[in-house]
């Protein structure tokens, strides 16, 4: 196949040896499949941000460590300087996020080195040596529902063990290799520690698996796993090879200060449509 641009050079430094085909195209990047002397490996290549639609990028970058004191002073002015510091940042995040996880032995392909914007990694496969298939694609047994569902927990808790979550895992983040499914996708990667939304978006997580997962094994459905770690993270008692039990008792004496502020926000609204209705009517008599 015809190069891609963004691949050409790391074809004239020796990097990867040629390109064999597409693997997919998303809203953060291109994959291709490569060899790389009798390795075959993807290769990701990231597409510029005005070509990118990912949204909520601000939500997903709070509390993300900035390399310099003049680039954080330059993104935080949104300079031509601090933009391009910005995309250097959401792209290295990715790249930093998984050597931490493959060096923690989490499941995630390994990475072999980042270059002009692209990320060289494992190539997942299936048994027979193709792609793997998403998680989203398989039919699976109630016992491997159960299985795979165990596995992915363990990984969301070695993912926080680093204080990290992936922030958008689902079953199109997951491949199924022919030891068990592998997580991928990791530019949205959150801040455990530094991010208002952390805990949001860890229970997005496992919820999103739960839920799939439970279509097979619907006893997964009544687990509160996302609940228990999270509480366990922030007592800090959680390590990556504590036993979770999947049961989890809420404080009800805590006030929940988002539906707090969602009823104050609905009470406001419903004010201002009173309001302008009378003001409406008053004009019309």
């Amino acid at each position: 196949m015809k190069t891609p641009p963004g691949l050409q050079a790391l074809i004239d430094d020796g990097v990867i040896d040629e390109v064999l085909r597409p693997l997919k195209s998303g809203k953060e990047a291109s994959v291709y499949v490569v060899r790389s002397g009798d390795e075959v490996r993807c290769a990701k290549v990231y597409k510029d941000m005005a070509q990118r639609s990912f949204q909520q990028r601000v939500q997903y970058q709070e509390g993300r460590k900035v390399r310099g004191s003049r680039e954080a002073r330059a993104i935080g002015k949104a300079t031509k300087f601090g933009r391009k510091q910005q995309e250097e940042a959401w792209k290295n995040t990715e790249v930093d996020a998984l050597y931490q996880l493959y060096d923690a032995g989490a499941r995630v392909p390994r990475p072999y080195g980042y270059f002009n914007g692209v990320l060289v990694m494992d190539l997942v496969t299936d048994a027979d040596g193709f792609s793997a298939p998403r998680l989203g694609e398989v039919e699976l047994s109630a016992d491997e529902a159960r299985a795979f569902h165990a596995v992915l927990v363990r990984q969301v808790v070695l993912m926080l063990c680093g204080g990290l979550i992936h922030g958008d895992l689902s079953p199109y983040n997951v491949l199924v290799g022919p030891d068990g499914p592998v997580v991928i996708d990791f530019p949205q990667v959150v801040s455990a520690s530094g991010n208002n939304a952390a805990r949001t978006m860890l229970l997005r997580d496992v919820n999103n698996l739960t839920a799939y997962l439970g279509r097979w094994a619907p006893d997964l459905l009544d687990t509160w796993y996302g609940e228990e770690m999270w509480a366990l993270f922030e007592a800090g008692g959680l390590l990556p090879d504590t036993a979770l039990t999947g049961q989890f008792t809420p404080d009800e004496s805590e006030v929940d200060l988002d539906g707090v502020r969602e009823a104050i926000e609905d009470a406001r609204q419903e004010a201002l449509i009173r309001q302008q209705g009378r003001e409406a009517a008053e004009e019309d008599w």
